[in-house]
């Protein structure tokens, strides 16, 4: 189990790489050392100020919004939420400075785009120099498909159907170009105009690959930006979160209401104009970097460690065979059939919570009272983290735009989640989870590949 979750996190003060596929034409760790020493802010990685607060073992400030201060203050206590981190309060680093506190240039993004929230600020004294150690939401595919396997009973017999259908569906209906993408991430060349116009129209029925897109264009403006702001920020020893804000805004209308990666998938000349508008030097590269990026990180995410990359294809692959062989995708679109089925609502506990178990039992057995999302870094707090110390006071921002905490608040952090309905977690004004208006898979639609498909 735990071998999983380590799996899903990467070291960020180590070169090493995890265990990946055989018979890709590039290793993990080809790919680290060419991400962290051959980008513009590569040495980012590893040498942010947020890695630098974790290592040193000080007090570790972090800042959360809120709408609910008042049930907060009534109920005396603070719940995780689930999502890309599975089990945390979620957070933005902030920095001590002129005697108050920065925050991060995703803090600040947060007090401008938020501004009828309230802001708190926790201050974690940790009993131990905290490891660096970033959690992929990409890579926790394995776990949410044991999860499945170990609570199908909470299923009717019908759900169950409907779900491994609904699965292994999308996989019939993108496998022409999911085989293309393990043909590429082997070596095979592929023209990137016919390769991002195919990986665009899979997206609609296979929506877990607009996730994957997302994460690689967003590595590609974080590690190559050259822009005043960036350098900014790099001075302040941060990468530029508001580049992957402007490009999600700027490719899907309404992402600022629910931000919903399965609606993610730009065209070639599309991906082009989106890129240029961010920063204009990006854009000749940025189809070429995904070519290259995305069948790669695609092949690790999705295969099983040790898997042969040639000894697999989608195109008429059953359930067994993928979860043998391709057990992380399988279980990352198992996990997001699951959150549009009308009773998950019912479920969600039941499937959640036991992942949130599983994650605060690997940070604390690795002395991580403050986890973290991968490349951001965002800065979360481990809720069930048994040795820390934790003070929690609201906040006032002034006019320089530091936080200044106020009134200290007599709350305590609670091991559970919270109800699905207590929070925002990707769900519309109507109440539906992210993907309800996907393209549905029937029997009859017609495999999405590189060639022979509709626009």
């Amino acid at each position: 189990m735990r071998s999983q979750w380590a799996d899903a996190h990467t070291d960020y003060a180590s070169l090493g790489a995890r265990p990946g596929p055989r018979g890709l034409a590039d290793s993990e760790a080809d790919w680290r050392g060419h991400l962290e020493n051959e980008t513009r802010n590569g040495w980012l990685l590893r040498g942010n100020a947020m890695v630098n607060a974790l290592t040193s073992g000080r007090p570790i400030h972090l800042m959360h919004t809120t709408v609910a201060l008042d049930a907060i203050r009534a109920s005396g206590q603070l719940y995780a939420s689930s999502g890309c981190l599975v089990a945390a309060r979620y957070c933005a680093p902030l920095t001590e400075h002129d005697g108050a506190l920065r925050p991060h240039n995703l803090g600040f993004y947060l007090l401008q785009t938020k501004p009828h929230t309230c802001t708190l600020v926790f201050e974690i004294t940790p009993d131990a120099p905290v490891p660096p150690l970033g959690i992929d939401y990409l890579r926790l595919g394995g776990i949410h498909l044991r999860t499945y396997l170990s609570r199908r009973s909470f299923l009717t017999a019908a759900e169950d159907d409907q779900l491994r259908r609904a699965a292994i569906g999308r996989v019939q209906a993108a496998a022409r170009f999911l085989d293309v993408l393990l043909a590429a991430a082997r070596g095979a060349a592929a023209d990137e105009r016919t390769f991002v116009d195919a990986l665009a129209r899979t997206v609609p029925v296979f929506p877990f690959l607009g996730y994957v897109y997302f994460e690689v264009l967003s590595e590609y403006l974080l590690l190559h930006s050259a822009s005043t702001e960036t350098q900014r920020c790099a001075e302040a020893g941060e990468l530029n979160n508001r580049l992957y804000k402007r490009l999600a805004h700027g490719a899907v209308e309404g992402m600022d209401q629910l931000f919903d990666l399965s609606r993610f998938h730009p065209r070639h000349d599309e991906l082009v104009r989106l890129v240029a508008g961010i920063e204009p030097g990006l854009a000749p590269g940025a189809a070429r970097y995904v070519c290259r990026r995305l069948p790669h990180l695609f092949a690790c995410i999705a295969l099983a460690p040790g898997q042969d990359a040639h000894a697999i294809a989608f195109q008429g692959a059953d359930f067994e065979a993928l979860a043998q062989a391709a057990p992380g995708l399988l279980g990352q679109l198992l996990f997001r059939e699951m959150r549009i089925t009308d009773r998950y609502p019912q479920l969600y506990l039941a499937f959640e919570q036991a992942k949130a178990m599983e994650a605060w039992d690997f940070w604390n057995a690795h002395t991580i009272p403050t986890p973290f999302n991968g490349t951001l870094p965002k800065g979360e707090i481990n809720p069930a983290y048994p040795r820390a110390g934790c003070r929690v006071r609201t906040a006032e921002t002034c006019p320089r735009g530091l936080v200044h905490p106020v009134e200290e608040l007599d709350v305590s952090l609670v091991p559970r989640l919270a109800e699905l309905r207590m929070t925002a977690m990707r769900r519309d004004g109507t109440g539906k989870a992210v993907g309800h208006d996907r393209v549905p898979v029937s029997s009859g639609q017609r495999p999405v590949g590189v060639q022979g498909t509709r626009g």
